[in-house]
């Protein structure tokens, strides 16, 4: 059973992706709040409780692999969505470097925002 008005925070560089994704989990009966970076997640959690955090993880001023570092560090239970587009050849994968370090589920864009609220619900 999903808790009545579960808070999340996406936290996205992205204005417009952003916003839709606030939207989208909205209009699914969540309470939601945004952030275009890491710093401004981790402030905004310092001032109010969250249930989900959605983090981009290619972001500037403080990355997604950096705040959920830092995250971990300050609330080790919270519950995280690790999202990001960015592929390296060479490099490593970024999604699997942010389950190591304890994202709790991660999601390859794009995606179909239903698939977001079904992961939301999922780790609630």
């Amino acid at each position: 059973m999903i808790p009545t008005m579960s808070r999340v925070l996406i936290i996205e560089d992205n204005e417009d992706v952003r916003t839709m994704l606030v939207l989208k989990l909205q209009l699914e009966g969540f309470d939601v709040v945004g952030a275009r970076n890491g710093t401004g997640a981790l402030d905004l959690l310092g001032r109010q409780a969250v249930d989900v955090i959605v983090t981009d993880l290619f972001m500037p001023d403080k990355d997604g692999i950096e705040t959920i570092e830092e995250v971990r560090r300050k609330y080790p239970l919270a519950k995280i969505v690790a999202m990001s587009g960015w592929q390296s050849a060479q490099g490593p994968n970024y999604l699997d470097v942010a389950r190591e370090i304890g994202a709790t589920r991660t999601l390859r864009k794009p995606f179909d925002p239903d698939e977001l609220v079904r992961i939301v619900r999922e780790v609630l």
